[in-house]
């Protein structure tokens, strides 16, 4: 296994890791009967899945709750969720609309013990419930930013940082994300991907609202 990719992240307790197998053998066992991720990056899924995932963490500032989009088999929120499941006053959100991704979403959350809450329901239905609560919005393999950013606004407030993992055309997304909106953003090479880059983004505005 390659669990050895975790050594990088000095936030990972043996607490942490326990919890973190316990997930990674539930979503081997669901994976059998259900289409979770793809099985092509299974054998590799500490460090495709779960070190990717942590890495947010390090450039994520203090938060009280965390809302993650498409949440999928839990990557990159239920692994946040894991990872400060002893912080004081932090809760993740993990709104994904797919009922047996939201099943097994459940049944991890129950065997790891984390603050953690799934929303089976569209993300545009939830940001009702959830209006302007997210300080800091991730979205992992969701939808180009132009898509993206129209989900995810609902969810901010003036201070929300969006944490988004993306690919070698990330470019080309800010590019067409743009022209309808405003934001101040951080590109940051990811730690696991040599390809990737994490984009930590504030002050996501409208350019209608802004003119």
């Amino acid at each position: 296994m390659d669990t050895d990719a975790l050594d990088r992240f000095g936030f990972v307790t043996p607490r942490t890791r326990h919890d973190l197998d316990r997930f990674v053998s539930l979503l081997r066992v669901w994976q059998q009967t259900h289409n979770l991720v793809a099985p092509s990056t299974l054998e590799q899924v500490w460090s495709r899945h779960v070190a990717d995932s942590l890495q947010l963490l390090d450039h994520a500032p203090e938060f009280g709750e965390w809302v993650d989009l498409g949440s999928g088999a839990g990557f990159p929120g239920l692994v946040v969720a894991i990872a400060v499941k002893d912080r004081p006053g932090s809760h993740v959100t993990l709104v994904e609309s797919n009922r047996k991704k939201a099943a097994f979403l459940r049944a991890a959350v129950r065997a790891t013990g984390v603050k953690a809450t799934v929303a089976a329901a569209r993300i545009e239905a939830y940001a009702v419930t959830m209006a302007g609560a997210a300080d800091i919005l991730s979205a992992r393999a969701l939808a180009p930013l132009a898509g993206l950013f129209p989900l995810a606004a609902p969810y901010l407030h003036g201070e929300s940082v969006l944490l988004l993992h993306k690919g070698r055309d990330f470019v080309q997304e800010v590019e067409a994300a743009s022209k309808s909106w405003g934001f101040d953003m951080l590109t940051i090479p990811s730690a696991t991907d040599p390809g990737g880059t994490i984009l930590a983004i504030r002050h996501l505005t409208p350019k209608a609202m802004r003119a």
